[in-house]
């Protein structure tokens, strides 16, 4: 029996062999690339986690995009390249909020945190992905599509094809891109942006190819020269641990809820953003950008 690689172990194999030529020519000194071996061998054990969770759990993502299909309003052509278009701007544009309430609610959160848990950013980065995201429902967004018509598959493809561009911006061997480029399309200047820590930076630049609805919905942040990026989350963790990289934000979470007094508690420890507290002080990203922006006023 003869093995065929299907496109997903294409995109898997292109990566991490990209993964060795960055860290092998950052070694050498050729690029900026900073690479710790423990760290690099956690992201891929994040990688081949969340490969086999997605593939546990394929079937519930193909059963609800294909309920939701027969139930379309129109049927769109895999065949029509307007139609594919259309569905790359559309995927974009769910990918944006997908993103945004990833980092805005905790529930998704607990989730995606694991994909900013490291200190270090690098093409290794990019392949630190959630075991949890398909459990805790992160697909669905996507459903209102296959609802318009677009075949299953067509979604699948081009949310693959969204997540293989976005691979490559994780690096600071590339400092900036042309100006028209900058504006038009996420680049690795403004990714640096999403996955920094410091207050000026939180939850900014959340595109996955066009950098329009940043633009347009008012959560745009350029990387300044002048105050390079800080990678991590705002209460890094100390672990190089695959299993608590992937739940250490749902056991916390849980230690919240079995604390919480009332519905407005539970409502905010699980659905709240990241750092919410009832007294209004938690460290939440708006907190502490407020915070260092009352800071930056008074001095």
């Amino acid at each position: 029996m003869s093995f065929k690689p299907t496109l997903q172990d294409i995109f898997l194999l292109s990566r991490l062999t990209a993964v060795a030529v960055e860290a092998a020519l950052g070694r050498l000194g050729l690029i900026r690339a900073r690479y710790r071996l423990k760290d690099t061998a956690a992201s891929i054990a994040m990688r081949f986690g969340n490969v086999g969770s997605n593939l546990l759990l394929a079937g519930l993502v193909a059963g609800g995009y294909a309920a939701a299909y027969e139930a379309r309003l129109v049927t769109i052509s895999p065949s029509s390249p307007w139609a594919w278009l259309a569905l790359f701007v559309l995927d974009d544009f769910t990918y944006y909020w997908f993103h945004r309430i990833s980092h805005e609610c905790r529930f998704w959160w607990a989730a995606h945190v694991n994909h900013h848990s490291s200190k270090e950013y690098n093409l290794s980065t990019a392949v630190r992905q959630p075991w949890t995201g398909v459990l805790a429902g992160t697909w669905m967004p996507w459903i209102p599509l296959a609802l318009l018509g677009f075949p299953p598959t067509m979604i699948l493809t081009q949310q693959g094809f969204n997540l293989f561009y976005q691979f490559w911006i994780h690096t600071e061997a590339v400092r900036r891109m042309p100006a028209w480029y900058e504006y038009l399309f996420n680049t690795p200047s403004h990714h640096r942006v999403h996955h920094a820590a410091n207050p000026r930076y939180l939850d900014r630049n959340y595109a996955g190819v066009l950098m329009v609805w940043d633009r347009l919905f008012g959560s745009f942040e350029a990387e300044l020269d002048e105050e390079p990026p800080r990678y991590g989350i705002i209460h890094n963790i100390a672990t190089y641990n695959p299993l608590r990289i992937a739940f250490h934000e749902w056991a916390a979470m849980g230690r919240d809820l079995r604390t919480e007094r009332s519905a407005r508690e539970l409502l905010g420890f699980a659905f709240g953003p990241p750092g919410w507290r009832s007294d209004g002080e938690g460290p939440t990203a708006r907190k502490v950008r407020a915070d260092w922006q009352a800071g930056t006023r008074s001095r």
